[in-house]
Order: structure tokens, then C-alpha cells, then sequence
């Protein structure tokens, strides 16, 4: 049992009810195209997100003001499940709850970037650990040395969506630091985090960009500048 803050205790949803839940809707029919479009990675229950987000909201919400070890209990519980939508039930739980973590919880969150990773999983955790961290960079320089090049990848889109707050130096840094790797996912992950940060500041970017083109690859290059003006 819970205690709320208005000091009433309630019974917290567990891992069962995220499986009951989730189980009625399940649809062989749409769950190989779902696992194609993964390029195989995982089975999948064939479960459209906007039915699977809906189905869990009721559960989702009861989790609010709940200890963090808390959430990541059954996030970790849900993560072991073959299916990808517990995943991204996991995902979708702790996305919702995101300011009931704090610093301490950060390595807690960053091990589920090496379990079952992929690019859906490792962005969704990209966006999550972006929020704890709440504008500091914490653990991030270990993540960018880290020898798992997802979680280094996590190093690169912590700051998405930081605008103004976006530590500019930083950014430009690891991306040079990565940017002699051929690993598509980084190469990209490069890319879109520079595209991010030009929409706050674009003339900076298209900079860095110039100045650096034979320091990144290709793929960095153009996606990078999508959005930006011949003259930055």
C-alpha cells in the first residue's frame, strides 16, 4: 500500500494489471507488420499505441506520488516481458512520472538502455533521463566514453528540447567526439541533436557545421542542416 500526500493509502497497480490490461487487446493480425517495421527485433502483441495508452491512462495515473523505486520496480518487471509493448508500457509509466525521480534514481534508469535496446526503447529513455536530469548533465560524460554505443548515443539526445537552456559547448563537444564513428545510430543521433538545437540558435550550428565538415560524417552533415538556411 501507497500513502498518498493527502495521507490516504490506496492500493498500488502491479505488473498483473499491467498484463490484464494489455492482453484483451492483443491482435495477431497487426503484430508481424508491427515486428517487421522493428526489422525483427521483438515480438510484438499487435497493439496500436493510442489503444495501448488509452487501456493503461487508469493505471498509469494511480501511480502518482509513488516512491520512485517504486516505478522502477515495475518498469523492470514490465521490461522483461518479450512482448515490445510492455516496454513501452514501461516507458509510457515512467515518462508520466518523471519528476517523482531524482538524481540518485539516474542509474537505476540508464541500465534500461542496455536491456532490449533499440532505437525505440533508447530514444523513449533518451526523453525521460532528459527530464530527471532537469537542464544538469549528470552521469552524461561516463554515458559518452561508455563502451555500449546506445548508451553513449543517450549522451547525445539528452538535451533535446532544452532551447536556450541547451549547454551549446557541450553539445558541439560530443559531438566531435563521436563524430569519427561509423555506427549509423550515432551518426544520426549527431545529426538530429544539432537539427534540435538550431531551431534556438541556428547560425551557431551552421557554424559548427562549416567549420567541422571533415571532423563528421555525411549523414550528421545533412541531417543536421535539414532545416537550415544556405546562409545558416
Amino acid at each position: 500500500m501507497i500513502k498518498r500526500p493527502t495521507g490516504r493509502f490506496f492500493i498500488m497497480p502491479t505488473t498483473k494489471d499491467f498484463l490484464s490490461t494489455l492482453a484483451p487487446l492483443s491482435d495477431a493480425a497487426r503484430a508481424p507488420a508491427m515486428r517487421a517495421y522493428m526489422r525483427d527485433q521483438f515480438p510484438f502483441l499487435g497493439i496500436p499505441t493510442p489503444a495501448r495508452r488509452e487501456a493503461l491512462k487508469p493505471l498509469i495515473r494511480d501511480f502518482k506520488g509513488a516512491p520512485s523505486a517504486e516505478l522502477i520496480g515495475v518498469a523492470s518487471e514490465l521490461w522483461q516481458f518479450p512482448e515490445r509493448e510492455y516496454q513501452y508500457a514501461a516507458l509510457d509509466l515512467m515518462a508520466a512520472h518523471w519528476k517523482q525521480f531524482e538524481s540518485a534514481d539516474l542509474p537505476e534508469l540508464l541500465a534500461f538502455v542496455l536491456r532490449k535496446s533499440w532505437w525505440d526503447s533508447v530514444d523513449g529513455m533518451a526523453g525521460i533521463i532528459g527530464d530527471v536530469l532537469r537542464f544538469n548533465h549528470h552521469e552524461m560524460d561516463a554515458a559518452l566514453k561508455h563502451d555500449n554505443f546506445w548508451m553513449r548515443r543517450i549522451a547525445l539526445l539528452h538535451q533535446l528540447g532544452w532551447r536556450g537552456k541547451t549547454d551549446e559547448m557541450r553539445l558541439f563537444r560530443y559531438s566531435l567526439a563521436l563524430g569519427h564513428e561509423n555506427e549509423f545510430f550515432i551518426q544520426k543521433a549527431i545529426g538530429w541533436a544539432l537539427r534540435d538545437y538550431a531551431r534556438h540558435a541556428p547560425h551557431n550550428v551552421a557554424l559548427f557545421i562549416s567549420e567541422n565538415k571533415t571532423a563528421l560524417s555525411k549523414l550528421s552533415i545533412r541531417e543536421a542542416g535539414k532545416h537550415l538556411s544556405p546562409g545558416g
